[in-house]
Parts: structure tokens; C-alpha cells; sequence
């Protein structure tokens, strides 16, 4: 498998919305058939439409990751309709924000469940087919994996786990001919600002980030499809995220030190 996606069968969770669908229309634009997986039908049936009008090939397949049978049952369905699967992107997730005491036991399990456990779960149940055709897994994490902001403790909780899952298992697959790509992105359109701590989505929710800072997600998918056809191990994108990621590993503690003391907010 080269660096050019055509004719390869791509799955994509999260891929009603944000950089999912970004990513969707990107691979299908290069002539992957690709399959998108989210909780929205309506969604995903909006983006299989795009992908079609501009003579690419592309299903939807309703899949919630916290679910197992519903990832397996996915996985299934893509090898009968294609009979291979080359590339995973375990995109879906979302954001608890607030301050720590603030945040429910039940919101930190639904938390972690949806970011950890619903990553690893599509990893697991796609690996066979990823030996299969010497494929790529991939995580969308977030540069909040290095980065630690106030206000933020479930969700950064959630994005470091995911960095040791991606460093633990990319040992693991040496030798497998699968390999694993840790994407970081730095501020990009979203959806996931327009979801509460519950998981309900809210359409008259405003993203307060800085906007000027904020990637369209055209633009990241462009770089991130590029990545994973690179087959890169851990790949940050935006400048931005690129300087944040290391200050939080090599200067945590006088960074912590500036924001704490100097009131920073939350911009997750």
C-alpha cells in the first residue's frame, strides 16, 4: 500500500460532523471508498451524498464506539460489502468541560467510555482486517494530549490516555505490517463545542475559542489524509499546537505556573 488512497476502503467514526466529515470528502475526493460511522443518520447520510455527487463511493453506518457489538457488527458489514478494510480513523469523541469539582462521576465515566475505550474498542475489532491488508489504524487525539489547560481535567485526562494507548501500541504492531498514526491537531472546526457534558448536541452553542487560531477543517483534513498516507508515527499539525505540545512537555512547570497565576481561561 503506497501513498496514494485510491481504491482503498476507509472507516471513519465520528464522521457525520467537524473533522470526520472533512476527512470523509478528502478520502473520497482521492477515490478511497469510504464508510462513515457516527450516532447522527441524518448526518452521515449527508455526507455519503457529497461524496456520491462527486462520483466517489461511500456508505453510512450508524455506530455508537461505546457500544461492541455495534463496532463488530460495523467491521463485519465493511468486509462483506468490500471485503477489505485498509485504513481506520478513530474520530468519534467529545468534551466535558468545567471545573473539576463540577464534573459528576457519571460524566467522567461517559467521558473517558467515549475517548478512551470507544478508541481502543474500533482499534481492536479492526486489527484482523488491518493485518489483512497491511493497513493503517488512526487515532484523532489532541494536542491536549501534552498540553494541560484549566477547566479541561476530564477531556486532557482523556487525550493523555490516548497517548500511551498510541505509544504502547505501536510497539505492539512492529513486525505486523499495520502501522499507527497519533494525530494531535491543534484548534480546528468542530462540533464538539456544540456538545455538553451529558453528550446531547446543542446547534445555537457558540465556539468561544480565539478564531483567528481556529483551522478549517478542509484544511487540516488535507494535512492530516496526507499524514496517514506518510504513515506517520505521531503527527501534530498547527503551528500553534506544535509550540503548546512542547511547552507542556518540556516546560510544564513554569507554564503551569504563568497560567494558574495569571488567570487563563479555557479554550478547549
Amino acid at each position: 500500500m503506497g501513498k496514494n488512497p485510491k481504491g482503498l476502503v476507509v472507516w471513519i467514526t465520528g464522521g457525520g460532523s467537524g473533522i470526520g466529515k472533512a476527512t470523509a470528502l478528502e478520502f473520497g475526493r482521492r477515490g478511497s471508498r469510504v464508510v462513515v460511522s457516527g450516532r447522527r443518520r441524518e448526518k452521515l447520510d449527508e455526507v455519503v451524498g457529497l461524496i456520491e455527487a462527486g462520483g466517489g463511493s461511500a456508505i453510512a453506518s450508524p455506530c455508537d464506539v461505546t457500544q461492541e457489538q455495534e463496532v463488530e457488527a460495523t467491521v463485519a458489514g465493511i468486509i462483506e460489502r468490500w471485503g477489505q478494510l485498509d485504513i481506520v480513523v478513530a474520530n468519534a469523541g467529545f468534551g466535558v468541560g468545567g471545573k473539576f469539582e463540577g464534573i459528576s462521576t457519571e460524566q467522567w465515566r461517559m467521558q473517558m467510555e467515549t475517548n478512551v475505550v470507544g478508541v481502543a474498542t474500533t482499534l481492536r475489532c479492526c486489527l484482523p482486517s488491518l493485518r489483512e491488508s497491511a493497513g493503517r489504524a488512526v487515532v484523532i487525539s489532541s494536542v491536549m494530549g501534552k498540553f494541560s489547560l484549566a477547566g479541561s481535567s476530564a477531556y486532557c485526562a482523556s487525550k493523555h490516555a490516548l497517548m500511551g494507548l498510541c505509544n504502547c501500541l505501536r510497539q505492539e504492531l512492529v513486525g505486523t505490517g499495520v502501522t499507527l498514526t497519533n494525530i494531535l491537531p491543534g484548534l480546528v472546526e468542530s462540533e464538539i463545542f456544540k456538545v455538553d457534558n451529558d453528550g446531547e448536541f446543542h446547534e445555537d452553542w457558540l465556539d468561544k475559542r480565539p478564531l483567528k487560531l481556529v483551522w478549517t477543517a478542509e484544511r487540516a483534513a488535507s494535512v492530516m489524509v496526507r499524514g496517514i498516507m506518510q504513515r506517520k508515527g505521531e503527527f501534530t499539525f498547527t503551528g500553534h499546537g506544535k509550540v503548546l505540545g512542547f511547552l507542556g512537555q518540556h516546560l510544564s512547570g513554569p507554564l503551569y505556573w504563568a497560567m494558574s497565576h495569571g488567570g487563563a481561561k479555557n479554550v478547549r
